[in-house]
């Protein structure tokens, strides 16, 4: 029996996308989940190289700086399992998790068995104007760590600058869990004041405050199996910060104007632009907290340190700002090699901001340098500008809460747009 037929045999055992290397990064069989998930017939495969077909590349990834499991197999022969961006025959891009180890024929000769695993990347969040799009190093280290996160329960602080996509990273977290099912919810804590954050986040009675005629269930309550992200979590006061703790360390909570002790499984995700362990060492969190909160801790990266990832982003941004708005608006070379080296203050959110913003002025189907600089001057973007895309709603007054019903985000939201509208 040849080894090809003796390979393929067990690699049509595989469901999903199974391929086989020898040692000179040479496609030896491939199953039929991967010529349908890359579009591709087994002819023109196997036989190719796996840097060609996989990553249309003219060298392999490990000579190119990748990481890849080749020395680990061949050299070391022990199983490796790390991300890659592979590219279909349509030129579309697939960010996947491949698990390769060694696989000898009946003469003992070597070979690489790898298997691929498609990472859904969209999460709830992408109708909000971003999907998870990226290729950078630092990009799928961000994604491991979230996979890996994934897994198990603890609870996860993202830690990044304003506009690198906490929200999306959080969401996508929710969706890759065992709670995938169950709500994903989430809190904006820039905006709540110390009797906002106790109602929105625990619920209250009816007749809990003067004007209350109902009962509402909080987030903590509504979240219950599910997971609920706290956006900005630094900005909590010392009271907010104390009550959440103790509703952390058990899980019990009552509801404000309430006596009964409720119970809630939910997963907290926290988000923040601060140094925490700064902020605790300058009094302003619980160092208490922080460790309960923290379990994992993943960085976000800031666009700055992705600038691979730019044309991607611009591509996927543009597609979903022409499918609102029904257009068909495209960048020239020009413009997006500007955007290329644009310093980004204000990160994913900046730049979706400015397509946006570039979208509704483009006068034709193309959007040229001219236009980006006049909607972003270099010269004063970071003083000007950056503060307006990234800047916080401002909070309530503390006296414009007491003795009353409290608002919800949503009236905060529409009165502080009638605000700026005044303007």
């Amino acid at each position: 029996m040849s080894f090809n037929v003796e390979l393929q045999s067990l690699v049509d055992t595989h469901d999903e996308p199974f391929l086989v290397i020898d040692k000179s990064y040479v496609i030896i069989a491939v199953n039929e989940a991967f010529t349908e998930s890359y579009k591709i017939e087994t002819s023109d495969v196997v036989g190719k190289y796996c840097y060609q077909t996989s990553h249309s590349n003219t060298k392999p990834c490990n000579e190119l700086g990748e990481e890849c499991p080749y020395q680990q197999v061949f050299e070391l022969q022990v199983k490796h399992s790390c991300l890659h961006v592979h590219h279909d025959n349509c030129h579309h891009d697939h960010r996947v998790r491949i698990t390769a180890y060694p696989l000898k024929d009946s003469n003992g000769k070597l070979y690489l068995g790898e298997s691929i695993q498609e990472l859904h990347t969209e999460g709830d969040c992408a109708e909000k104007g971003i999907s998870m799009v990226g290729v950078s190093p630092i990009f799928l280290q961000m994604i491991e760590q979230l996979l890996y996160a994934a897994k198990g329960d603890a609870p996860v602080l993202l830690q990044g600058e304003t506009g690198t996509g906490k929200e999306l990273a959080a969401s996508f977290l929710h969706q890759q869990s065992q709670r995938k099912k169950s709500p994903f919810l989430t809190l904006d804590c820039t905006v709540l004041t110390e009797n906002l954050f106790e109602s929105e986040v625990f619920g209250y009675e009816k007749g809990a405050f003067t004007g209350s005629h109902g009962m509402k269930t909080g987030l903590f309550e509504q979240a219950n199996s599910g997971t609920l992200f706290l956006d900005e979590i630094g900005e909590l006061t010392a009271v907010m910060q104390a009550k959440l703790l103790r509703a952390l360390e058990s899980g019990e909570f009552r509801r404000v104007g309430g006596t009964q002790m409720l119970y809630s499984d939910v997963r907290i995700v926290c988000a923040t632009n601060r140094d925490l362990k700064l902020e605790i060492k300058a009094g302003r969190f619980r160092e208490d907290l922080y460790y309960r909160i923290a379990g994992i801790t993943i960085p976000m990266p800031n666009l700055r340190e992705r600038l691979e990832d730019i044309p991607l982003l611009v591509y996927s941004l543009l597609d979903r700002i022409n499918k609102v708005r029904k257009t068909r608006v495209c960048l020239t070379d020009e413009a997006l090699n500007w955007l290329k080296n644009h310093n980004f203050p204000g990160n994913i959110r900046e730049l979706r901001n400015i397509l946006s913003a570039a979208v509704s002025t483009c006068q034709n189907k193309y959007i040229h340098l001219e236009q980006l600089q006049h909607i972003v001057s270099p010269n004063t973007f970071s003083t000007t500008s950056a503060q307006v895309l990234t800047s916080a709603t401002p909070p309530v007054q503390n006296d414009q809460i007491i003795d009353q019903e409290p608002q919800s985000l949503a009236d905060i939201e529409q009165e502080q747009i009638a605000l700026l509208l005044k303007q």
